[in-house]
């Protein structure tokens, strides 16, 4: 009898392990074992024609700190955080609120700002890279209103925030749905006492909406923050890093120096860095998710 209920016990301590055995197993070949051999990678030359390595310790990481490129790139991508994410962390709240009241039709307009987080950034760049062309429609409004053209991804003093706007309206109806779920959860008990207390119109916004929306916001800014430090498919579609490197990011980086020249170890070194700077942005949203719950 002993046995069996110490067996039972076992048994139950042991099935959540038996129900993520799965999707571990799938982790451990699509992400952990490819960053380690990332991490091999960066310690040693490698071949990709012979597949051969040859051992050459930190010489990788030495040229890195020599590489003007990758210090521009990691500029790029840090100027890319400090344009997209306080944006994207006030806007979708702003719409949020907008679309929380109860009017009719209001659905619909909930639909359409979050048409765009179903549609494929392939698609959205190659319609926004038109809508950015010399004779493109914001050119031509340019021109009817007899202000001068401008070149939006094709200078290097504009490319980069051209390829943030994309970003910020591709993620804007994703951030609202976060934010609308935060709001739902407010009681009307609380704004009506404050209505009472002569906290009414955008003063109640002020005095219970952000405060109890705090979790939510850090949520979203760490989120946002991840997403903006791995942009690629905006960048490859409209500008491949140009002109003159203005727009390249770390990722895109990566991706020339793996697969345009070849150059597996010294990307997997570039890689290594960016991985460390996405798990630190990946420990503050454990934190966030844990003050949300």
């Amino acid at each position: 009898m002993i046995s069996r209920c110490w067996k039972e016990r076992n048994l139950t301590k042991l099935t959540p392990y038996l129900f993520l055995a799965p999707a571990l197993f799938i982790l451990g070949l699509t992400v952990f074992w490819p960053a380690l051999q990332a991490i091999y990678f960066s310690l040693f030359e490698y071949d990709l024609i012979t597949r051969q390595t040859q051992w050459i310790g930190l010489e990788n990481f030495q040229r890195l700190w020599g590489d003007r490129l990758f210090w521009q790139t990691l500029q790029n991508t840090l100027l890319y955080l400090a344009g997209v994410v306080p944006l994207l962390v006030v806007l979708p709240l702003g719409l949020a609120i907008l679309v929380n009241q109860k009017l009719k039709g209001m659905n619909l307009f909930r639909a359409a700002f979050y048409t765009p987080v179903i549609i494929s950034m392939v698609v959205a760049g190659i319609a926004w890279r038109w809508l950015y062309a010399e004779n493109g429609l914001f050119n031509q409004v340019l021109t009817y209103l007899n202000l001068p053209t401008i070149p939006w991804l094709t200078s290097p003093d504009w490319a980069i925030f051209s390829v943030m706007v994309v970003t910020i309206w591709k993620g804007l109806g994703y951030y609202m749905v976060i934010y609308l779920a935060g709001l739902q959860s407010i009681p009307n008990d609380l704004y009506e006492a404050a209505a009472i207390d002569g906290s009414d119109g955008m003063m109640k916004h002020w005095d219970i909406t952000l405060p109890l929306m705090k979790p939510y916001l850090f949520l979203v800014s760490v989120i946002s923050a991840i997403a903006a430090t791995k942009v690629f498919e905006e960048v490859y579609v409209m500008t491949q890093g140009g002109p003159r490197n203005s727009s390249k990011t770390l990722v895109y980086y990566v991706y020339e120096q793996a697969f345009q020249r070849l150059e597996i170890s010294y990307a997997c070194t570039i890689g290594l860095v960016l991985f460390l700077g996405i798990m630190g942005l990946s420990i503050l949203n454990l934190m966030s998710d844990r003050a949300v719950r």
